[in-house]
């Protein structure tokens, strides 16, 4: 997990270009500015131990008293990955980030060696920064130290349908609050790290089992839809060029949250 993403969860910023470098209070309660996805690809058979291994980055801030905060988690459908989830206010408070752990010796030092000896478990890793739409999403934020299961949808499109693709979003936002008013998932539009335009939609739930009713919701949505709003998910359709979801445990080893929500489930978050 490189050092690069060790995340601030904050709450709503002025844009991202605002120079706020306040500390974290805790979990975002409302949807954060920007969101940094670390992939990591492990080797097959190798999981267990470089679950082991990550859990000395937590270790590290923890030693640290740190107060920059990730979530890791582990892919339960398609590549064989483990996915590092962190959210800034902004730019500015993440090069503000790096500067603080950069003059830390003792800290630098131990992620230098843990990001070295991570070469044994993983592939090779990808980086990706996107900024929120918050327009496009839908429903209340989630308790994220209640997340015990995430998905996350990749839509790539065609240069120059971004319009396109963010009516047929909003058209489907509104079907889909009409089949299921209590859904709820986050819109993101990635600015760097892959081939462009792509947008990132995720969501979480408590137990696997509500999957169920997602799928449910999601085939009577488009029975909810309108003429109109059924005519712009066509057009949308034709602006993506591929479209990929997958889902993830979270590993509450590779995870580095604050106290307050280590001590809301100490079964989850403080293994034995």
């Amino acid at each position: 997990m490189k050092r690069i993403i060790i995340c601030v969860w904050a709450l709503w910023a002025a844009g991202l270009g605002g120079i706020s470098t306040a500390p974290a209070q805790g979990l975002p309660k409302t949807q954060p500015k920007l969101l940094i996805l670390t992939r990591e690809e492990v080797k097959i058979g190798r999981n267990e131990e470089h679950s082991k291994h990550e859990a000395g980055f937590p270790a590290a801030y923890e030693k640290a008293k740190s107060n920059h905060y990730v979530i890791g988690m582990t892919s339960l459908t398609g590549p064989n990955e483990a996915w590092y989830v962190s959210v800034w206010e902004s730019y500015a408070a993440l090069g503000e980030s790096m500067k603080r752990h950069d003059k830390d010796p003792v800290l630098s030092a131990e992620l230098a060696r843990l990001d070295l000896a991570d070469s044994q478990y993983i592939n090779g890793a990808r980086t990706i920064q996107a900024i929120d739409n918050a327009d496009l999403s839908v429903g209340d934020f989630p308790d994220l130290s209640k997340a015990r299961f995430f998905e996350f949808t990749l839509f790539r499109l065609h240069p120059g349908h971004e319009t396109q693709f963010e009516e047929a979003a909003k058209a489907y936002a509104a079907a889909r609050k009409r089949a299921d008013p209590k859904a709820r998932y986050r819109v993101y539009r990635v600015i760097a790290g892959m081939p462009t335009p792509a947008y990132i939609v995720f969501a979480s739930v408590e137990d696997y089992g509500q999957f169920d009713q997602k799928l449910a919701a999601g085939m009577a949505t488009f029975k909810e839809a309108t003429t109109e709003e059924k005519a712009a998910l066509k057009v949308g359709s034709e602006a993506i060029i591929s479209e990929e979801s997958n889902r993830f445990r979270v590993d509450p080893r590779q995870s580095y949250v604050p106290k307050e929500t280590r001590e809301t489930d100490p079964d989850f978050w403080m293994p034995k």
